[in-house]
């Protein structure tokens, strides 16, 4: 188990990034309301926006597609350059469809910190990236963004044509950091129930999900001081998000908690899951490797010991890196199946371990059907 040390809070970090973190956590305090709002207003001076570009940016272009105006969804589709104007079947790309963090308050798809993350995904994967920006609590609660996730699945389904001729919608993965960790989860969810003209879902990757309940694990009360969360913060958000007069124990946090559905006959596609050291919420993401594991579900995991939360949009921390290397390593190769994707994901973790440059290691764990 990966686990930091009980006297600290914080990994080792440049002074660079500590910065960022100390501005990001102080913008995002001062922006909620004590009534359970957010200021919009003021949260913009934390949260730079990057415009989408036609010309290729690292290898990458963007734009903006727009799949309902009456509720502002649309998402950011970032295509490798060298496929954007291929139609050759050699060249196919996976397609993954992402959702951002943000404690489901903040941030939104062409925020600065997720334009760069996904833009380094299309091009190092390389895959082509649809980033959702879904509708944030508390002005739109659960199960809103279920419902955009959903039908942009739904929208790519029925209007290929936004799509680069080469983007193979048969290796589609649903992929989500943080509060869009949770989202990846319940969008999954509805599209095993759901058939698809095209689209077939053959993976899910977990970013450090959120994921929560009325107990306090033990994670969160020794990492009370952590970088960027902590359990004042997250209560915050829970109760922003979920339905008014529900707790944490309401099942679109707490996903095989008391209220919990039982998954066993569902379709739901191998896991790839990605946990900290220093993440407070890194036990709730153990009980859903658990939860998986009991529904006889493939989940595999990958734990680095000195990680925090949301360590993957600082590109200058050697986790960041890693963690695209191992995303590389899924969707690299030709899935056809689910069945495919489960060896692929056993190749990818029972590679070596290797150090990271901070003294830190990459462990694995297979974790397959329970």
């Amino acid at each position: 188990m990966a686990m930091a040390s009980k006297s600290r809070q914080w990994p080792d970090l440049p002074c660079a990034t500590r910065l960022v973190i100390s501005v990001y956590s102080f913008g995002f305090d001062v922006s909620r309301r004590s009534d359970g709002t957010v200021n919009r207003c003021l949260i913009k001076f934390f949260d730079p926006k990057c415009p989408s570009s036609s010309k290729p940016i690292n290898g990458v272009t963007s734009s903006d597609v727009t799949v309902d105006p009456s509720r502002n969804l649309w998402f950011r589709l970032y295509v490798p350059s060298a496929a954007a104007g291929s139609s050759s079947d050699d060249s196919e790309l996976p397609v993954l469809v992402h959702f951002h963090g943000g404690g489901f308050v903040f941030c939104g798809a062409n925020s600065a910190p997720y334009h760069l993350l996904c833009r380094r995904f299309a091009h190092e994967l390389p895959a082509v990236v649809v980033s959702i920006n879904y509708r944030l609590a508390p002005e739109h609660r659960v199960p809103s963004q279920y419902d955009d996730g959903f039908d942009t699945l739904r929208f790519i389904d029925f209007n290929q044509h936004v799509l680069p001729p080469n983007a193979d919608l048969s290796r589609c993965f649903i992929s989500g950091d943080s509060a869009g960790g949770n989202l990846a989860h319940h969008v999954t969810l509805r599209a095993a129930n759901h058939h698809f003209e095209r689209l077939k879902v053959i993976g899910q990757i977990a970013m450090q999900p959120f994921f929560g309940g009325e107990e306090r694990t033990e994670s969160e009360l020794r990492l009370t001081n952590a970088p960027l969360v902590n359990t004042e913060r997250t209560d915050w958000m829970w109760r922003a998000f979920l339905p008014v007069g529900s707790n944490r124990d309401n099942e679109a946090a707490n996903v095989f908690g008391p209220n919990s559905v039982d998954i066993s006959d569902m379709k739901f596609p191998a896991t790839i899951l990605f946990m900290g050291g220093y993440d407070p919420l890194q036990d709730w993401q153990r009980r859903y490797r658990e939860g998986l594991n009991k529904y006889g579900k493939e989940v595999y995991s990958i734990e680095y010991p000195n990680a925090f939360h949301s360590f993957y949009v600082f590109p200058n921390l050697p986790e960041a890196s890693l963690l695209i290397r191992e995303r590389a390593f899924v969707l690299g190769r030709k899935l056809h199946h689910q069945a495919i994707l489960a060896q692929e994901l056993v190749y990818v973790l029972h590679k070596s371990s290797f150090e990271t440059s901070n003294g830190g290691k990459a462990t694995k764990s297979d974790n397959g059907k329970g």
